[in-house]
């Protein structure tokens, strides 16, 4: 098997030809930001938050509210959707708070600022906590989501996403249950446990069903956050520096809405992510907003021709990623387990669940990857006044109505464009049809042998391709510097393996082999150990060069295996140059 390693003067100069030498990186934490030739500078203080929050009520807070049952336990003594993450590993706690006092419902008129249609209306709500347990981790900001609630309960879609990067970041999250669907209907938080959630209500004992008082809910759940009366949901980590608050779907909706109208009076966020939709934004305010649509937001209409017009501005950054679906395949594979758990069936396209959609749904594209950036440029946008870099749209046709511009396989062009878009393995597609979400899933389509051998003759011609696109990426700052730790690369290696197993064209022996090295490599490559995951990687090549004897299947497994090599070679040449 030849050695693989990317030709080097070809990446540097793909780079120089999209003009991204010399782009911001993504700066991390409070840190300032740093040029791409040096490390960050951090002796540059970031800058007080603005957001005062005076006007917002400070509701009394409650907890943390004992567990009272083993996590899956049919009693459901803990938090709904508790985390199967392994926050303590990571070094952090996840507990749950009641929320009580009045609040004020808004009337929001599309781009004007709410006016309040009734007052004094009692409530309780929860919110959820995942926090670092010790001050020192702690990067001074919170992201506070607002549960989307589409299926009639609380559904976290952001931290499914992101929750790798938020950890290793030092972030701390706060989920709010705000809305009416997520506490009283069939399937909400009072019908899954009377015993521990049967006094909630958002509703104002049933007289107010509009949602309209969530917005000050969310309001003052976040003033809770920043200066608690009662219990601390930070506990003992400090007052934060920042809260931005972020919502995907219908949550990206409810803030766009909460932007507009609520915020003007409220002045409790420095900043919003809005992630897949929301309708058109004022920009005559302070508090940045940054929001990042797939394709299939795009294309469905989810995001609003109207919101997408939206010019770039001192307060407005927009994205979007080719390729990428509103549910995607991370959100589901993340998501299912606790579903299955919690609600008691797998959401739909979960893998080994009937697959209703025309085709396979759930692009593959690692949207989260790009999601992961938006939160630190917008650390950095109100830390240190440092704007995102722009990017370039999804391209369009010039039918009526336009329509995504594709090439001759059906991959999307234009937007940002990660290495899986770039370099293609499989079409990905924001669109697909058939029953219920399948037109907000996507698509993910594997490439026939024959296709594949055409578009990259050898392994390396892959790998060279991953290794440019990718290295562009991350000096256009749409990825993070630290973008080999994220376990899609290793978990894309890991269904290849597995997809060519159940297929019969690897043996079984041979693929567990296979999956036995890239345990071991992804254990180091997620803890920054570059090292020892080449090693493993290398072995497993070897592996897959001698005992895989499908030809096809073999070059599959090479080529994903030696582009990883190639990055975390590449990632780690940074590394020391850094230094």
């Amino acid at each position: 098997m030849p050695a693989l390693l990317p030709n080097l003067r070809t990446v540097h100069r793909r780079l120089a030809a999209l003009g991204l030498a010399g782009a911001l990186t993504v700066p991390l934490g409070l840190a300032a930001p740093a040029s791409a030739s040096g490390p960050a500078r951090s002796e540059a203080a970031p800058r007080p938050s603005t957001a005062t929050g005076d006007s917002v009520a400070n509701p009394v807070l409650t907890g943390p509210i004992a567990r009272t049952t083993p996590v899956g336990d049919p009693a459901h003594g803990y938090p709904f959707l508790a985390t199967d993450v392994d926050l303590k590993a990571a070094g952090y706690v996840e507990q749950e708070f009641f929320v009580s006092g009045t609040a004020t419902g808004y009337a929001t008129p599309g781009t004007g600022t709410a006016t309040a249609v009734s007052m004094g209306n009692p409530y309780s709500t929860r919110i959820v906590v995942r926090r670092p347990v010790k001050a020192r981790t702690f990067n001074g900001v919170v992201i506070a989501e607002w549960y989307n609630v589409s299926n009639q309960w609380d559904q976290e879609v952001d931290w499914f996403q992101s929750h790798e990067h938020l950890l290793r970041e030092g972030y701390a999250w706060v989920g709010v249950s705000a809305q009416r669907a997520g506490v009283h209907s069939a399937t909400g938080l009072k019908a899954w446990s009377p015993a521990r959630y049967g006094a909630l209500d958002v509703t104002a004992g049933g007289t107010i069903n509009d949602d309209s008082l969530s917005y000050d809910i969310f309001s003052q759940a976040v003033k809770a956050v920043r200066s608690p009366a009662g219990a601390d949901p930070l506990g003992e980590l400090p007052p934060p520096r920042y809260v931005i608050a972020t919502g995907h779907s219908q949550s990206a909706g409810r803030l766009a809405n909460y932007y507009n109208g609520v915020q003007p009076l409220a002045n409790v966020l420095d900043a919003v992510v809005l992630h897949g939709g929301g309708g058109p934004l004022r920009t005559d305010l302070a508090t940045p907003v940054f929001r990042i649509n797939s394709e299939g937001d795009v294309s469905s209409g989810i995001l609003s021709a109207a919101a997408r017009a939206q010019a770039d501005s001192a307060v407005l950054t927009s994205w979007e990623v080719a390729g990428a679906s509103h549910g995607d395949w991370k959100l589901i594979r993340d998501y299912g387990p606790l579903r299955k758990r919690d609600i008691g069936t797998y959401p739909g396209g979960y893998p080994g669940e009937p697959q209703t959609c025309t085709l396979p749904s759930l692009s593959r594209i690692p949207q989260h990857m790009v999601q992961n950036a938006v939160y630190d440029h917008t650390v950095a946008w109100v830390a240190h006044g440092v704007r995102p870099p722009a990017a370039p749209k999804i391209q369009m046709t010039n039918t009526t109505p336009p329509a995504v511009a594709r090439d001759g396989l059906g991959v999307a062009l234009g937007g940002i464009r990660l290495a899986q878009q770039e370099a293609p393995l499989r079409v990905n597609s924001g669109s697909n049809t058939g029953p219920g979400f399948c037109f907000l899933d996507g698509s993910s389509v594997p490439l026939a042998d024959a296709r594949l051998a055409e578009l990259y003759p050898t392994v390396r011609s892959y790998a060279d391709e991953v290794v440019g696109t990718t290295l562009a990426d991350v000096e256009a700052g749409y990825i993070p510097r630290s973008f080999t730790r994220d376990p899609a690369w290793y978990s894309d290696i890991r269904d290849l393996i597995g997809e060519y197993a159940a297929a019969g064209r690897i043996a079984g022996p041979v693929a567990s082999s296979l999956e036995d090295r890239l345990r071991h490599a992804e254990r180091a490559g997620l803890a920054g150990d570059a090292p020892p995951a080449i090693a493993h990687l290398r072995q497993l090549a070897e592996r897959a060069d001698r005992h895989v004897e499908d030809d096809a299947a073999r070059a599959g497994v090479l080529r994903v295996t030696e582009a990883l090599i190639a990055l975390l070679a590449e990632a780690r040449k940074a590394e020391h140059k850094g230094r």
